[in-house]
């Protein structure tokens, strides 16, 4: 009997898969997948399951488990910092907290986001002011249209805010977003220090009693995260449903200027980076674009009436501790979840005209 899906992922819901395969090397992932390829078999590639929104009828094909684990450095001195290889199964909680005892300076501020590492430059995870952008060098891929092993280099990754080539280059198919590349191993050079980098999220700054663009001990911002995400039920605990979700449904609307002046006046503005586009050289992002603005999408639901906790009691909800969370109180199914996430994002689209979009990848199912 294949497993349910449910219980691989931190949503706690999803059917069975048609085929499981747990692998443990990179030529064991990309035979799975070549073969299933050849065969005409739908492929999902599995790390922690934490930004996953399975179907409740399931995945008709392959769920490829990647459940490789460990962190390999390659050089460490003091002129040129500190260079590790991570497999891609590797959960991203390992990486930070060996940076941070290592004094590897650029993802303290990562502390606590769930998944593995080779999920974190496909979206370009962020948070708290921090992205992997500003520390991965190089991407293994396994290149499924070419049937090639293909590497990238940072400044062919055409990084943006919660986006990158590898993410770009995914297709529509029958079950949702199909990923050309299949990341195998991540490779992050990083700066030796015992202070972290500069502090670019003011919460953040606040908590740690320093002003915006200071530094602090690696391990007090890895704590002073740790403690916002858990006040937010952003870290995984199995015993507070608040943590049952996929993490932030969905992402920071990133609006033309003119709509973003139609915006209340207390709707949050922040500037945007242009992604930068594939093979160039350089800085992973661009210059700040003055046509487009990013915008809350949390304010932007709790200003529609969507508040913590809308929906509850009942078997999915918006979290009681963060309004972009959805969440699964047991017992529910992703009917229900997808139901409560179009309301919330009709609601935004009447109330504002602005049109959210999910962050986690939808498996077999549809907004």
């Amino acid at each position: 009997m294949q497993p349910l899906l449910a219980d691989l992922t931190t949503l706690h819901l999803g059917g069975p898969a048609g085929r499981y395969l747990e692998v443990d090397s990179a030529d064991a992932l990309v035979d799975a997948v070549r073969t299933a390829d050849a065969a005409g078999e739908p492929v999902l590639v599995l790390g922690g399951g934490s930004n996953l929104v399975v179907a409740d009828e399931g995945f008709p094909g392959l769920v490829v488990h990647d459940v490789r684990s460990g962190v390999h450095v390659d050089a460490v001195d003091s002129c040129g910092g500190a260079s590790a290889t991570v497999p891609a199964g590797t959960p991203w909680s390992v990486v930070v907290e060996r940076a941070v005892a290592e004094g590897w300076v650029g993802v303290e501020a990562l502390a606590g986001i769930p998944g593995s590492t080779g999920a974190t430059p496909v979206q370009n995870v962020g948070a708290y002011g921090q992205e992997v952008a500003g520390v991965v060098s190089t991407v293994r891929t396994w290149d499924r249209a070419e049937g090639r092993h293909r590497t990238f280099a940072t400044g062919e990754l055409g990084f943006g805010y919660r986006t990158s080539v590898l993410k770009r280059s995914m297709r529509e198919d029958g079950w949702g977003p199909t990923p050309r590349y299949v990341v195998l191993e991540v490779g992050f050079q990083l700066r030796l220090g015992t202070l972290s980098a500069p502090i670019g999220y003011a919460e953040l700054a606040a908590r740690l009693g320093v002003r915006v663009g200071e530094r602090a001990p690696m391990t007090d911002v890895r704590d002073a995260v740790l403690a916002l995400r858990s006040g937010k039920g952003m870290v995984i605990d199995p015993t507070d449903h608040d943590t049952w979700s996929a993490g932030s449904f969905f992402t920071n609307p990133v609006v033309p200027a003119d709509v973003a002046d139609a915006l209340p006046e207390g709707a949050p503005r922040y500037p945007v980076r242009a992604a930068r586009p594939e093979r160039t050289t350089g800085p992973s992002l661009g210059e700040i674009d003055p046509g487009l603005v990013k915008t809350s999408a949390a304010w932007l639901i709790e200003h529609a009436g969507f508040g913590k906790g809308f929906g509850l009691p009942g078997a999915v909800g918006v979290s009681t501790k963060h309004s972009l969370a959805l969440t699964h109180r047991g017992g529910g199914s992703t009917a229900e979840l997808v139901a409560l996430a179009r309301t919330v994002r009709g609601g935004v689209r009447e109330a504002f005209g602005v049109e959210l979009e999910p962050e986690p990848v939808l498996v077999n199912v549809h907004l």
